[in-house]
Protein backbone atom coordinates (compact mmCIF):
# COMPACT_ATOMS: atom_id res chain seq x y z
CA UNK A 1 0.00 0.00 0.00
CA UNK A 2 1.12 3.15 -1.03
CA UNK A 3 0.69 6.62 1.73
CA UNK A 4 -0.65 9.47 0.05
CA UNK A 5 2.11 11.79 1.31
CA UNK A 6 6.18 12.15 0.13
CA UNK A 7 9.00 11.00 2.97
CA UNK A 8 10.46 14.61 2.37
CA UNK A 9 6.70 15.92 3.74
CA UNK A 10 7.30 13.93 7.14
CA UNK A 11 9.92 16.73 8.78
CA UNK A 12 6.97 19.56 7.95
CA UNK A 13 3.95 17.51 9.07
CA UNK A 14 5.51 16.65 12.36
CA UNK A 15 6.84 19.67 13.04
CA UNK A 16 3.81 21.53 12.34
CA UNK A 17 1.25 18.86 13.16
CA UNK A 18 2.76 18.19 16.75
CA UNK A 19 2.42 22.01 17.64
CA UNK A 20 -1.06 22.73 16.30
CA UNK A 21 -2.05 19.73 17.85
CA UNK A 22 -0.31 20.91 21.49
CA UNK A 23 -1.48 24.13 21.24
CA UNK A 24 -5.52 23.12 20.49
CA UNK A 25 -5.06 20.25 23.46
CA UNK A 26 -4.44 22.95 25.70
CA UNK A 27 -7.35 25.62 24.57
CA UNK A 28 -9.22 22.94 25.83
CA UNK A 29 -8.81 23.92 29.56
CA UNK A 30 -9.17 27.89 28.68
CA UNK A 31 -10.48 29.82 31.73
CA UNK A 32 -13.32 32.30 31.04
CA UNK A 33 -10.63 35.31 31.36
CA UNK A 34 -8.58 33.73 28.68
CA UNK A 35 -11.22 32.68 26.48
CA UNK A 36 -12.45 36.36 26.47
CA UNK A 37 -8.55 37.62 25.77
CA UNK A 38 -8.54 35.38 22.57
CA UNK A 39 -12.02 36.55 21.37
CA UNK A 40 -11.38 39.61 22.11
CA UNK A 41 -7.80 39.51 19.83
CA UNK A 42 -9.89 37.45 16.85
CA UNK A 43 -13.07 39.59 17.00
CA UNK A 44 -10.74 43.03 16.37
CA UNK A 45 -9.44 41.42 13.89
CA UNK A 46 -12.65 39.26 12.30
CA UNK A 47 -15.49 41.33 13.14
CA UNK A 48 -17.65 38.70 12.11
CA UNK A 49 -16.86 37.14 15.42
CA UNK A 50 -17.83 39.92 17.71
CA UNK A 51 -21.18 37.85 18.20
CA UNK A 52 -19.69 34.65 18.90
CA UNK A 53 -19.57 33.82 22.32
CA UNK A 54 -15.88 33.97 23.85
CA UNK A 55 -16.19 30.05 25.11
CA UNK A 56 -17.65 28.72 22.44
CA UNK A 57 -15.49 30.22 20.31
CA UNK A 58 -12.17 29.33 22.38
CA UNK A 59 -13.80 25.36 21.79
CA UNK A 60 -14.15 25.82 18.45
CA UNK A 61 -10.65 26.70 17.92
CA UNK A 62 -9.47 24.38 20.35
CA UNK A 63 -11.50 21.64 17.88
CA UNK A 64 -10.24 23.15 14.58
CA UNK A 65 -6.28 23.09 15.68
CA UNK A 66 -7.15 19.61 17.78
CA UNK A 67 -8.43 18.21 13.58
CA UNK A 68 -5.57 20.45 11.87
CA UNK A 69 -3.02 18.99 14.09
CA UNK A 70 -3.98 15.51 13.86
CA UNK A 71 -4.86 15.84 10.10
CA UNK A 72 -0.84 16.47 9.48
CA UNK A 73 0.36 14.12 12.02
CA UNK A 74 -1.66 11.08 10.43
CA UNK A 75 0.06 9.72 7.27
CA UNK A 76 -3.04 8.32 5.19
CA UNK A 77 -4.18 12.32 5.13
CA UNK A 78 -3.37 13.57 1.73
CA UNK A 79 -0.49 16.19 1.74
CA UNK A 80 -2.93 18.69 -0.67
CA UNK A 81 -5.56 18.46 1.81
CA UNK A 82 -3.16 18.36 4.75
CA UNK A 83 -1.09 21.53 3.17
CA UNK A 84 -4.82 23.23 2.25
CA UNK A 85 -5.73 23.14 5.86
CA UNK A 86 -2.60 24.49 7.34
CA UNK A 87 -2.15 27.48 4.80
CA UNK A 88 -5.87 28.50 5.31
CA UNK A 89 -4.78 28.48 9.26
CA UNK A 90 -1.61 30.31 9.13
CA UNK A 91 -2.89 32.92 6.67
CA UNK A 92 -5.92 33.28 9.37
CA UNK A 93 -3.13 34.28 11.94
CA UNK A 94 -1.27 36.46 9.43
CA UNK A 95 -4.60 38.33 8.93
CA UNK A 96 -4.94 38.72 12.87
CA UNK A 97 -1.12 40.04 12.51
CA UNK A 98 -1.62 42.51 9.99
CA UNK A 99 -5.40 43.48 11.14
CA UNK A 100 -4.43 44.20 14.80
CA UNK A 101 -3.07 47.56 15.92
CA UNK A 102 0.32 47.26 17.52
CA UNK A 103 1.74 44.28 16.18
CA UNK A 104 3.34 46.00 13.52
CA UNK A 105 5.89 49.33 13.53
CA UNK A 106 3.96 52.18 12.11
CA UNK A 107 4.58 51.97 8.05
CA UNK A 108 6.03 48.53 7.89
CA UNK A 109 5.34 44.84 8.06
CA UNK A 110 8.47 44.66 10.97
CA UNK A 111 6.88 43.54 14.18
CA UNK A 112 6.78 44.92 17.32
CA UNK A 113 8.05 43.09 20.62
CA UNK A 114 4.26 42.32 20.48
CA UNK A 115 3.78 41.04 17.28
CA UNK A 116 6.59 38.77 17.21
CA UNK A 117 4.92 36.14 18.34
CA UNK A 118 2.02 36.02 15.68
CA UNK A 119 4.05 37.11 12.94
CA UNK A 120 6.08 34.34 13.51
CA UNK A 121 3.11 32.01 12.65
CA UNK A 122 4.21 32.81 8.99
CA UNK A 123 6.32 29.74 8.88
CA UNK A 124 2.73 27.81 8.84
CA UNK A 125 1.50 29.41 5.70
CA UNK A 126 5.17 28.43 3.76
CA UNK A 127 5.15 24.85 5.13
CA UNK A 128 1.29 24.40 3.54
CA UNK A 129 2.06 25.75 0.59
CA UNK A 130 5.05 23.50 0.57
CA UNK A 131 2.59 20.30 1.12
CA UNK A 132 0.38 21.68 -1.51
CA UNK A 133 2.87 22.31 -4.50
CA UNK A 134 4.52 19.10 -3.28
CA UNK A 135 1.40 17.20 -3.81
CA UNK A 136 0.62 18.68 -6.98
CA UNK A 137 4.39 18.00 -8.23
CA UNK A 138 3.81 14.47 -7.48
CA UNK A 139 0.51 14.11 -9.38
CA UNK A 140 1.97 15.40 -12.43
CA UNK A 141 4.75 12.40 -12.75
Amino acid sequence: MRLPLRISDLPLRLATGAFILNSGLDKRGADEEAARGMHGMAAGAYPFLKDVDPVTFVKALSAGEIALGTALLVPLVPGRLAGAGLTAFGASLLGLYLRTPGLRRPGSLRPTPDGTPIAKDSWLVGAGLALLIGDCDRTRR
